[in-house]
Formats: structure tokens, C-alpha cells, sequence
């Protein structure tokens, strides 16, 4: 029996109120340096996690010196992260449908794609492999440009969920395991784990729409199944979900047959008063201590191993 692995991504990009309007003007990148807090965790297991970073991230010297020494010790890769409203070239109007980058002009998403390659590769002396899109905004057009860049790994898919509400794209029906996204198997995607738990979860990808439906929730539907043990959706991230449930998702896909996760959460969520996860550090020792908790599980009650995105690219069926 294969053994499950797991690998952490780390959407490493600028401070900003998530109640608020994305804004160009957000490029504070002061909790960078705090993520040597979860190191004190990972470094002990092995964990490599990988940052995803994006352009306020990668032009801040400071951030820049952090994360190098961490990719320098072994302890991290470097991907890259577009957040179209502070990336360069500013050519688009700001607003939601536009924060999603697979909405932009092709011709922009494109100049931005690159500028934000080109600049990691100068300041981090490599060319970036992992690309996860801001906002999960991944389209056909990202797809391509990836591969004209040469990237090996996409992870912006979240599988049984759709961002169409909001003008993001959809991801019904795709893979929730890793999967090429081209014939010639050069374009990996490593999706978020996303699933089901509940005593009717295989059901779950079935009745995905449901969770997303603004008329079944005003109806209480989700939670009324939830609350009755029959299925809910769940993410594997300590970001607004317990320990608990990310152990009762990591129990059931493995039941599954799932064997490859990824646990996934912002940067700014290791600092205080930035994300709305963490507001006191009673919520930053919590937060940490959810990771551990479900690190601990994964290794100890399900016999799980840690793995990195590019040992899964090297170690993926063509």
C-alpha cells in the first residue's frame, strides 16, 4: 500500500484587509520574518514547505534575504504567486472580476506572468518552477504561458470548487489528485486538497454546486447537513478550519484512496492582526498549534510521509 504524502504551500505575499477591496497601495511585507515561527516545527520533521511568492514579496529586500537563507539551508523551495493588483504592469482597472488574472487580456496576464518570473530569477538567482495563481485565477491562457515559461508545477486548483460567483473560474470536476495538464506531461497540477467528510461523503463531488449555492445557504442547507454528520465540504488549511476536521478530511480521503495532500495558508497568518485568523496572539499559539496537530496526525495515526511539489513532479507517472 502506497503510503500518503504531504506537502505544504505557502501563499507568501503582502499584508492587506481582507474585508476591503484589494488595492495597489497593499505591499507591506513585514510578516515574511515570522514565518521562522512554523520552521521550529517543520525543521525538526524535515518539512520542506514551498513559498509561492509574490511581486511585493520578491522586490522586499528584507523578505528576500529571509526566504533565500531558507532555500539556501534546504529548508524551502521558491514558487511564484501572482496577485495581479500589485504586479507589474499596471494596466488594468482594479476591482474583483480583474483579481482574478485568468480574466485579464491575455497579452496582460501574460507580461505580468513574466515580469514576476523575471524578477524572483534576479533576486533569487533561480528560475521559479512552481506557480500558483492569486485567487486560485488559473485559465487556459495561464496554462500556456506556464509552459512557455518552462514551469513544471501548477497548484491553483481547488477541486468541488467554483469561484464563479464572484467571476473566478470553476473547478467542478477536476482531479483532487495530481494530474498533467498536457498530453507531453511538462505542466504538473498539484491541487489544494479539498473534500468531503460525513457519513455520506462520497456523495460530496456529486452535490459539489450545493456548497457554493447562495440559495442553499440562506436555506441553511450545508449547515443543516453538516450539523446531521451526513456531508460537508472541508480544505486541508488552519485557516478557519479546526484540527479536528483537517484530521477527519485526511482520515476519509485516505479511506478514499487519496494518497498525495497539500496543506495550504497565507503567509500573513503568522503574524498577528492581519488575516482574520489571526487577531491576538492567543489566535497565532492556536494557529500554530493546529498545523502541529494535524502534522503529528498525518504522521503518527495515518503512517504519513512529507514530501515537497518537486519531488512529486520528479516522482509523478508520464
Amino acid at each position: 500500500m502506497t503510503r500518503p504524502q504531504l506537502a505544504i504551500v505557502v501563499d507568501t505575499e503582502e499584508e492587506f484587509d481582507w474585508a476591503r477591496p484589494v488595492s495597489r497601495q497593499n505591499r507591506g511585507t513585514t510578516s515574511i520574518p515570522a514565518q521562522a515561527l512554523i520552521h521550529e516545527i517543520y525543521d525538526p520533521l524535515g518539512i520542506v514547505p514551498t513559498y509561492v511568492i509574490d511581486h511585493p514579496v520578491t522586490t522586499d529586500p528584507v523578505s528576500v534575504a529571509f526566504l533565500s537563507g531558507l532555500q539556501r539551508d534546504g529548508r524551502a523551495e521558491i514558487g511564484a504567486h501572482l496577485h495581479p493588483w500589485v504586479s507589474p504592469p499596471h494596466d488594468e482597472v482594479v476591482n474583483s472580476v480583474n483579481s482574478y488574472h485568468c480574466n485579464l487580456p491575455p497579452v496582460l496576464e501574460r507580461a505580468k506572468i513574466i515580469e514576476l518570473t523575471n524578477t524572483i530569477e534576479a533576486n533569487f538567482g533561480m528560475k521559479p518552477r512552481v506557480f500558483k495563481a492569486g485567487r486560485y485565477g488559473f485559465g487556459s491562457n495561464t496554462r500556456k504561458v506556464l509552459m512557455e515559461l518552462g514551469y513544471e508545477i501548477d497548484c491553483s486548483f481547488v477541486p468541488h470548487v467554483s469561484f464563479s460567483a464572484d467571476g473566478g473560474p470553476c473547478y467542478y470536476g477536476v482531479p483532487d489528485q495530481p494530474f498533467w495538464l498536457d498530453d507531453y506531461h511538462r505542466l504538473l497540477e498539484v491541487p489544494l486538497t479539498c473534500g468531503f467528510i460525513g457519513r455520506l461523503g462520497h456523495i460530496g463531488p456529486k452535490i459539489a454546486p450545493l456548497f457554493d449555492s447562495t440559495r442553499a445557504a440562506r436555506l441553511r442547507i450545508p449547515t443543516l447537513l453538516n450539523r446531521a454528520g451526513m456531508v460537508s465540504r472541508s480544505r486541508l488549511t488552519p485557516e478557519g478550519v479546526s484540527a479536528d476536521e483537517q484530521c477527519r478530511l485526511l482520515k476519509a480521503q485516505v479511506a478514499r484512496g487519496v494518497s498525495t495532500f497539500t496543506l495550504a495558508y497565507h503567509s500573513p497568518s503568522l503574524a498577528v492582526g492581519h488575516t482574520p485568523y489571526v487577531q491576538t496572539v492567543t489566535d497565532l499559539a492556536a494557529f500554530i498549534n493546529t498545523i502541529r496537530q494535524v502534522l503529528d496526525y498525518f504522521s503518527q495515526e495515518l503512517g504519513g510521509t512529507f514530501t515537497t511539489l518537486s519531488h512529486i513532479h520528479k516522482t509523478m507517472p508520464k
